[in-house]
């Protein structure tokens, strides 16, 4: 699947090798409504880098999960393991209404607003022409 990118706010952060620390040197450059989007997709990116498949599971969207397990026809746990995703923290959030796009030093997620708050709905995600993503995870 691919996505298409879309203008909006930016706010930069220089690339750190801790994920945790980072989320808080981002949060001080957002607006109140980046925060909650920055903070899935450093908690999906912390999971990640913690090899913590069953969080990084459980921040994915319903439909992003169910699509990963139905690829790769194992539970998703397996299924992110295997994938061997890349780390690193978001340097930078942008929010249009309910979809969010976080840029990584290798890569994009991309992100929903649910009821029950932020979810990934596209992850390992590169560009390609025309502003277009192919993503490793998408619902």
């Amino acid at each position: 699947m691919t996505w298409l990118a879309k203008p909006g706010l930016r706010c930069g952060l220089l690339s750190s090798a801790v994920i945790v620390p980072s989320l808080l040197l981002l949060s001080g450059c957002a607006s109140s409504a980046q925060l909650p989007a920055q903070h899935a997709a450093a908690n999906f990116q912390a999971a990640v880098h913690n090899h913590d498949t069953e969080a990084a599971c459980n921040l994915l969207s319903q439909e992003s999960r169910s699509a990963l397990e139905q690829t790769s026809t194992q539970p998703c746990a397996v299924a992110l393991k295997a994938l061997d995703l890349t780390t690193g923290a978001p340097r930078t959030v942008e929010v249009w209404g309910d979809n969010a796009q976080a840029r990584l030093p290798d890569g994009v997620l991309f992100l929903a607003k649910f009821p029950a708050g932020w979810k990934i709905t596209g992850a390992e995600c590169e560009a390609e022409p025309e502003d277009r993503y192919s993503c490793a995870v998408r619902s």
